[in-house]
């Protein structure tokens, strides 16, 4: 199994939503990818699918010339970087030595991957969940070796999914308790919306497609026009009308400040995760 240029290891949600993408959009053939997974079920489901090499050997999966993704829960690293002493030895002048390492490990820094990966560019991401329909974000930070190119081909393999930012490693704690946590804050304001649309006398189906398109309807607008959120909530506030009583109401619940600490929290939570 040679002159693969995309390596997987593993075949969970997001590694397949990255999967799908990149060929579908063809921005790697089948024939270029190889996907190490342990379960058999899953490898055989990826074949079918996606028509792409697959292995349970995670140093088969290292043997590719442009990128490694490394899609596996970020307690099984140790065990990941043993399988893969080809690409840990640190050899400057093998013919492995410019191929990116891209993680989605949360919460793994960049100094562990590149002690880990030495000399080798290495990218590291945080995206989110709405990737698995190509609606994500993902954010990324790079380590000392990443040059241009390496760079421009991260982000079009993360653009599969969704859009791109580039933060400072920094700030991955903040994106993460702001973007990687967001769609839970979200899918709780939808379902809070439709509870409230029941309690007034909607029959739940309708409540929760009325608070579904609105959540969607609300963010294409703003994306769209680029408006400020506060303009479009003072054009949709009437004097003495029906959203300002409901905005009010928010207010007194402290639905802003709420969120705002939900952010910090989580923000939080990330730091301690990855010292």
């Amino acid at each position: 199994m040679t002159g693969f240029k995309f390596g997987l290891i593993g075949g969970g949600v997001m590694g397949e939503a990255l999967l799908s993408r990149l060929i579908a959009q063809k921005i790697y053939l089948p024939s270029d990818v190889i996907v190490s997974e342990p379960q058999a079920q899953r490898r055989e489901v990826l074949q079918q699918q996606y028509g792409v090499e697959v292995t349970g050997d995670n140093s088969q999966a290292a043997k590719v010339t442009e990128v490694l993704l490394l899609a596996v829960k970020p307690q099984i690293l140790d065990t990941i970087i043993s399988d893969l002493a080809a690409l840990s030895l640190g050899d400057s002048t093998s013919p492995q030595s410019e191929v990116m390492i891209i993680s989605i490990l949360a919460g793994v820094p960049l100094s562990k991957l590149e002690s880990a990966f030495l000399h080798r560019p290495v990218i590291r991401v945080m995206p989110n969940t709405p990737a698995t329909v190509g609606a994500g974000i993902s954010a990324i930070a790079s380590g000392q070796a990443v040059k241009p190119d390496h760079l421009k081909l991260a982000q079009q393999i993360l653009a599969a999914v969704g859009e791109v930012v580039e933060v400072p490693e920094y700030l991955m704690d903040a994106v993460t308790g702001l973007s990687g946590s967001g769609p839970a804050y979200v899918a709780l304001m939808v379902e809070a919306l439709a509870d409230g649309g029941v309690a007034a006398g909607l029959p739940r189906a309708i409540a929760s497609k009325l608070a579904l398109q609105t959540v969607l309807g609300t963010a294409e607008l703003l994306q769209q026009t680029g408006m400020h959120p506060a303009e479009l909530k003072d054009r949709v506030t009437s004097p003495g009308g029906t959203t300002i009583a409901g905005v009010g109401t928010l207010e007194q619940a402290a639905f802003r400040s709420a969120l705002i600490e939900a952010v910090k929290a989580a923000c939080q939570r990330s730091k301690e995760l990855g010292s």
